[in-house]
Formats: structure tokens, C-alpha cells, sequence
């Protein structure tokens, strides 16, 4: 007996080739009827007997693309229809519903082999099928379709028209299917030269790097600044275009097994690089590549080949790896226009290669860190955005702002948040333009119309003003307890917690700079329960760039001003004239806002044990103080907890084991082990008074792979329940997903009236 029914199937199911799959599972299982994709998801009328039809739900789950995620499939009773076949029907938007926007995804092994061996496309750098190729970066509007993304201008050859066409085609439906004959194709711009032949390109390109060169090139979500990853000359010149004096580069290598001779990579982090996703993963220095790369760090970005291009350059390449960076100058948004590259990165790279397909939507390269074998996002854009984060909170019409620093915003459809790609820091015309513009896109593509909106407590954050425009009700959130929230909401906890927020600055509800916060909070509130003592910072935001001057500012909380003259090592390297400013500045509290911040702390002693004390750029002084730590170290400092964390006998106990000689490594090792045992006791007091059992780590201090490997250790040691970030990043980029949470929950309470 025959009998119908109708899959909804929501999630990541449009752009990854879901609908060919869904095709030939029916085939196997010898069931008819149609699928299609609307803006609800992906549709399923299907007629069989009871049994195939119970097999073809089944194997949907376990036989559909690696990079599609179903998120639920609704399943209800259908009239029969008399199907004589199974067929894919063309897509609808029938509602304001959205289904998920496929992430740009890394070339499959399938397609390189094409490039060499399928007549249309030998050596074609925009080689792509349903399972891989630029999606988000490309697409204008749902449904996903063609006419709708960047490949509009290029109508389908014959060829590929058949391979578009035909259902059991790798091909089938794939929207930036070219080739040869019909597709995009590659520029080299030298000087007043212009190179098409894609092998004469690929030629020119590795002599440029081989010689030292540099140039600028296209990728997928914006242009890029290359040159050979172990030419030291090369990294300097890039250094100096990019008015970037010490911040790490990061390398693409040729594969992994090239990777492996020069850093340790264990199977988490192996795992990651080769994924589909194709991320910058944080690896450990095994075998010195070049000192200009990551300056003083042991760790250094690496990502593997995830565009044609860079697979079929790396033929020509005798390096292993090249320097692949941004392509912008300074702090501004990656470029992804080839006028303004040829007026901004032509003229101070040797060589320029861009691509006649528009790029729609910017997304920089993701970056990753894998922490007790836990892959941890810091910077989510590239392969990752727009894929959301399903919540048990009604989000619908919720707009979180974000923050001032590594922005993302986030919108919320039904019970999902959708995270935008990295946008950086709101500190600039230019990143303001791509944030008001990235904003308006989301709304349209994802049909959002704004009811409500969460913004920073901060009232001169350029996201908070920005929310001022959309005229809309807002509610606001404290910097830290969005932290808290931004876990809760990626690990789907909806109750009172022990949050653990450390990061560098965010406004406090007295006015003063938290980052070294203690709560008991839910999504809907918070109590602060303690904190590390107030410290002056001196000259405001400027002391992330002079940690020197935490360092003076702790160092005269504690000893007193004579410290200066009865140690003055500790002030080497200090212009003489700028510490008597600093020391005024601190006496009769001339800019001094106090703060709690566990960023500032971690600033004051790097600078203190001569690690560093002047940054070149941002959070250099923690990066390089955990570089140099002995994790094994296993001593800690001691320290006073009341109403709040005096680190006095810390600091009393750093500078006597450096003047007794004690290893800085063994230093900033103990140091790392005092902060872990100042969270487990606070936790383990909060826990005594409230029965709360439940820890939640987050802010950017816990992209410290000391502090978080051993906090969750020794919490879960402690028999906490200890919760972190792993999809979402535990940095700014990560507190518009707080927000909205903060924001629905309230909503729900009736808190807020919306």
C-alpha cells in the first residue's frame, strides 16, 4: 500500500549539493515524488510503501553532504499523488522564512582532479561542483540560484549547461558551475602589462615569488598580500606595506605533509587544516621557517590551499609555503574590488592578479586554535558565517550590535542567531561602511526586519550609535555578562551559572573598565560576586599599547612611588621623561579610569618580567608572555581574596624569584597557575554559598591555551560542570551572540516590552 509524506528539512541544505543527494537516496530506495528549495528550507513530497519510504528518511541523516548540517526534519501525512518518478523542482520563495546560507567551501579532491585530466577544464582555477567552491561570497539573494549570485554574468556554456542539467552529475545544480569556455578567468597586471593565459599567469606568479616579490591577488572573500613564506627581505617589505611591524603573518603550505616538517601537528589540528572549512589553525613552531613571521611567538597561522589557484601554484613553487595575509593597508577592511586594489595595492606590491567575478559579500580568512583537543574559533568569517547558531530562545526580529573591537553583529530568525563574518574593529570611516553595509545585507537576504535591538552598555560605541538609526527599541548589556551569555547560548544553557569573564576593557555598571569579572548570572541578569582589585590605568585605552604602564600603575599601588628609585631595573628601557608623566598622571589622577582587567594585568607583568613593554600591536604583550611559559611549571604565587582580588604578594613573589634568578619561563608559568587557582577558589566559594555547579569560561583572555586548558582541568577536577567556547569565539567577535540571547530572554520575561 502506497502512502505520501512531506520532509521539511531545515539547516544547511541549499548551495552544498543536498538536493542531487536527496535525489539519488530516492533512487536507492525506489520512492517517488518531487524536492525543491524554498525560503523555509528544503521541501520533500515522496510516495512509496511504508518501508522504503522509513529507509529513505533514515538515509537522508547519514548519506548527504559533508558540508550540509540538517538541523531538524519535519515529517507530516500527505494524500497520495500518483508520482511515476522522483524530480527536482525549481526553487520558490513562497515566505519571509529562511533557510541557511551555505559558507564558501574549500576545493573537493574531485574538482583538482578535473583540472587536470577534464578536457574543458584542463588548468580552469574556478574549477567547482555542488560539493564545493565559493558560496556566501558570491550570493546576492535566496533562493540560491544562479541569477542571484555573482555568476549571473556568465551564462553556462553547452557543456556545462548538460552537466547543470543532468540530476546524477556532480554538477547538478551547482550555481558557479564554468569552465574554460564560459567562466571567469584571471588577470597578472605587472606594471603596464596584462597576462591572461592562466599557465603564463601561474608561471609569472611563482618566479615574481621565488625572487622575492610581492603581489597582491584575489582570493574568495577578498584580495590578499603574498610572497615567499621563508624570505626574509620579502616578509619585511610586506611588513612595511601593511604598517604592520610585529603582528604575526600567516602561512599557507603546500599540503600537510609539507606542514609537518616545520610545526606539530596532532590529529585535532590536522584534522581542522584538511577539513572542508580550510581555517588558519594556530600551530606549535617544530622547525624555524622564518623569524619574521611570528616574532618572538611559538606558535604561528597555517592554512592549506582552498582555492584552485593556490593548488595549482603551488605546482610551480619550489617553497613550501608563502606569506598570505590581508589585502588591506593597516586596519582597514580586506579589499575585494579590483579598481580599488589597482589604486591601493598595485602600487606598493610588484604584481597584481584579480578575477573578473565579483566578490559580493567580504570574508576574511577564520582562524582557529585547537585547546585540549577542542578546535576554538577567534575569528569566525570564512567557511564558518553565515551559519547560525540554534538557540531553545525565540530570536525573531532581534538585532545585537556587537562590539567596538573584532565586530561581528548578529541577527535572530525563529530560533537561530545568525552571526555575520568577521568585521573588525569599529575604530575607522572605512570599517563602519563595511558594518552598515554588511547589516544591510543580512536584513535583505535573510528577511529580517528589526523589532528589537541589544547593544553595549558603552553609549560611544559605534555599534550602539549605529542601533540609534534603526529607530527601533533597544535594550542595553553589560560587555562581560554578554561574555557569560555567548557561551550559555552555544552550549544551550539556560539557567544561573558561575561565569568567569576575562578580557581587556568593556565598560562596568560603576562606571569603571571590567575585565576580570566573577558572576552569578543567568541570560537574563547578573550579580557580581567579585572581581580583581581596581588598578589606574594611565592614559586610558593607550596602555594596551605601553603595557609599562600598568606595570607602574600595580607596581605603585603596591610598593609606592620609591619603588622607582629603589628597583630601577624593573623600569629599563622606560623613557626617563614618560615615567614622570605616568607617575604625575597616576599622583592627581589625571586620566586614570580604574580597572579590573585581566588583559591589563596579564599587560603589567609581561612588561614587569621584560617580555615586552611596548606593543606593536593588539594583545602582543599576553600573546608573548604566553609564549614563554613553562606550562609544566606547576607553582603558583600567592595572592588575597575578600571583596577582591589583591595580587600584591604575586607581584612581591614575581620580582623576587627574577632577582633570585628563577627562569622568566618558570615565571610566566607560575604566574599562569596563580590566575587558574584564583578561578577554581572563587568558583569553589560561589559553589559552596549558591549550590551553582555549572562554570562558564569566557572573554578573550581564554584564548590563552594555558590559562584555558588548565582552567578546565583543574575546574572539572573540582567536580564542576565547566562549559567554554568552540564554534563561537570567546573574543568580541563572539558577544553579539550574548546580546541577542540577553535580549530574547528578557523578551521572553517580559522585561523588555516588545
Amino acid at each position: 500500500m502506497k502512502i505520501a509524506k512531506q520532509l521539511l528539512i531545515k539547516g544547511l541544505v541549499q548551495g552544498v549539493g543536498f538536493r542531487p543527494s536527496i535525489y539519488r537516496i530516492a533512487i536507492k530506495h525506489s520512492v517517488f515524488g518531487t524536492v525543491e528549495n524554498n525560503n523555509s528550507g528544503v521541501i520533500i513530497c515522496v510516495e512509496g510503501n511504508n518501508k522504503s519510504i522509513s529507509e529513505f528518511i533514515k538515509d537522508i541523516s547519514i548519506s548527504t553532504p559533508q558540508a550540509s548540517k540538517i538541523s531538524s526534519i519535519e515529517v507530516t501525512d500527505l494524500p497520495t499523488n500518483g508520482y511515476e518518478d522522483f524530480s527536482i523542482v525549481k526553487s520558490t520563495s513562497k515566505s519571509k522564512d529562511v533557510t541557511e546560507v551555505s559558507p564558501d567551501i574549500g576545493t573537493c579532491i574531485e574538482c583538482l582532479n578535473d583540472i587536470k585530466y577534464q578536457t574543458h577544464r584542463l588548468n580552469y582555477a574556478f574549477t567547482n561542483c555542488t560539493n564545493c567552491g565559493p558560496r556566501f561570497s558570491i550570493i546576492k539573494d535566496l533562493p540560491y540560484d544562479r541569477p542571484k549570485t555573482t555568476m549571473d554574468e556568465f551564462p553556462m556554456c553547452k557543456v556545462c549547461a548538460k552537466e547543470y542539467n543532468d540530476i546524477m552529475d556532480r554538477r547538478f545544480h551547482a550555481q558557479p558551475v564554468a569552465c574554460n569556455n564560459c567562466g571567469p578567468n584571471y588577470s597578472l597586471e605587472i606594471g603596464g602589462d596584462i597576462i591572461k593565459p592562466i599557465e603564463h599567469i601561474l608561471i609569472g606568479t611563482s618566479d615574481l615569488l621565488e625572487n622575492g616579490k610581492i603581489i597582491a591577488l584575489k582570493g574568495m572573500g577578498g584580495f590578499h598580500i603574498a610572497c615567499d613564506g621563508f624570505n626574509e627581505d620579502a616578509i619585511q617589505r610586506v611588513r612595511e606595506v601593511k604598517s604592520r611591524d610585529g603582528k604575526p603573518f600567516a602561512l599557507m603550505f603546500k599540503d600537510i605533509n609539507s606542514a609537518s616538517k616545520f610545526l606539530n601537528i596532532n590529529s585535532k589540528e590536522k584534522e581542522l587544516l584538511t577539513s572542508w572549512r580550510k581555517p588558519i589553525v594556530l600551530l606549535e613552531i617544530k622547525k624555524p621557517i622564518s623569524t619574521s613571521i611570528g616574532i618572538g611567538l611559538d606558535r604561528v597561522g597555517v592554512m592549506l590551499p582552498y582555492m584552485p589557484l593556490h593548488h595549482m601554484l603551488f605546482e610551480k613553487l619550489k617553497t613550501p609555503a608563502i606569506v598570505l595575509t590581508s589585502g588591506n593597508i593597516s586596519d582597514e577592511p580586506i579589499i575585494i574590488n579590483n579598481d580599488l586594489a589597482r589604486e591601493k595595492l598595485k602600487p606598493v606590491t610588484d604584481a597584481l592578479i584579480t578575477y573578473n567575478r565579483d566578490i559580493y559579500n567580504r570574508t576574511d580568512d577564520s582562524v582557529c586554535k585547537v585547546i585540549n583537543r577542542i578546535p576554538r574559533v577567534i575569528r569566525r568569517s570564512r567557511s564558518y558565517a553565515p551559519s547560525p547558531v540554534e538557540l531553545n530562545l525565540h530570536t525573531e526580529g532581534i538585532f545585537a550590535a556587537g562590539a567596538e573591537l573584532v565586530n561581528c553583529f548578529s541577527i535572530g530568525k525563529g530560533k537561530q542567531a545568525i552571526l555575520s563574518q568577521h568585521i573588525g574593529d569599529l575604530k575607522n570611516l572605512e570599517t563602519l561602511e563595511f558594518y552598515e553595509e554588511s547589516v544591510d545585507r543580512y536584513f535583505k537576504l535573510f528577511r529580517f526586519t528589526p523589532q528589537l535591538a541589544a547593544v553595549d552598555l558603552h553609549p560611544d560605541y559605534l555599534s550602539s550609535r549605529f542601533v540609534d538609526k534603526l529607530g527601533i527599541q533597544s535594550t542595553s548589556v553589560q560587555h562581560h555578562h554578554a561574555h557569560i551569555a555567548s557561551c550559555m547560548a552555544e552550549n544551550n544553557i539556560d539557567e544561573k551559572v558561575i561565569g568567569v569573564s576575562f578580557d581587556g576593557t568593556g565598560l562596568g555598571d560603576d562606571g569603571h573598565v571590567w575585565g576580570g569579572e566573577f558572576f552569578i548570572c543567568d541570560l537574563a541578569d547578573y550579580e557580581r560576586i567579585n572581581h580583581f582589585e581596581y588598578i589606574p590605568q594611565p592614559g586610558g585605552d593607550a596602555v594596551s599599547k605601553y603595557p609599562w604602564r600598568m606595570m607602574t600603575s600595580y607596581l605603585i599601588k603596591y610598593f609606592g612611588e620609591d619603588i622607582i628609585k629603589t628597583r630601577p631595573n624593573l623600569f629599563e628601557n622606560v623613557d626617563k621623561k614618560e615615567l614622570a608623566t605616568i607617575l604625575n598622571m597616576i599622583k592627581q589622577n589625571i586620566n586614570c579610569p580604574l580597572t579590573s582587567s585581566t588583559g591589563r594585568l596579564f599587560d603589567a607583568v609581561a612588561a614587569l618580567t621584560g617580555i615586552c613593554k611596548i606593543s606593536t600591536y593588539h594583545a602582543e604583550a599576553p600573546m608573548q608572555f604566553e609564549s614563554i611559559s613553562n606550562k609544566h611549571f606547576e607553582a603558583i604565587y600567592s595572592y588575597e581574596i575578600s571583596d577582591n582580588i589583591s595580587l600584591k604578594h604575586t607581584f612581591v613573589g614575581i620580582i623576587d624569584d627574577m632577582e633570585s634568578g628563577v627562569s622568566i619561563s618558570n615565571i610566566a608559568g607560575k604566574f599562569h597557575n596563580t590566575i587558574v587557582a584564583i578561578i577554581v577558589d572563587i568558583a569553589s566559594e560561589a559553589r559552596d554559598k549558591s549550590g551553582i555547579n555549572k562554570v562558564i569560561l569566557s572573554g578573550g583572555s581564554f584564548q590563552n591555551s594555558i590559562l584555558l586548558e588548565k582552567s578546565e582541568i583543574q575546574l572539572l577536577e573540582a567536580g564542576f560542570e565547566c562549559y567554554s567556547q568552540s564554534d563561537i569565539p570567546s573574543n568580541d567577535g563572539g558577544i553579539a551572540l550574548g546580546q541577542l540571547a540577553i535580549a530574547a530572554k528578557r523578551r521572553e520575561l517580559k522585561l523588555i516590552c516588545n
